[in-house]
């Protein structure tokens, strides 16, 4: 048996994930950890998640060079 983790962060994608496994006869569990951590978080702690969950996407997508970032000289220069 081999076991394979896929991340999915929307509902479209899970759906079509799902349906696919489904079709092919895969049996598949859903992971509630991370839900779970989430909703126990303080404010302050989900305030600094969602900025960083933020960046790693602004980082993502400057690879993927859909975005420009600005660089450091310019960071300092606006300060």
């Amino acid at each position: 048996m081999t076991t394979l983790t896929v991340n999915i962060n929307d509902k479209k994608t899970e759906k079509a994930v799902k349906a696919v496994f489904d079709a092919l006869g895969l049996s598949y569990a859903e992971d509630k950890t991370k839900k779970v951590a989430q909703e126990s978080l303080s404010k302050l702690e989900q305030a600094v998640y969602n900025r960083l969950e933020n960046s790693f996407e602004q980082i993502k997508l400057h690879q993927e060079g859909k975005v420009e970032l600005r660089n450091a000289r310019a960071l300092l220069d606006e300060l």
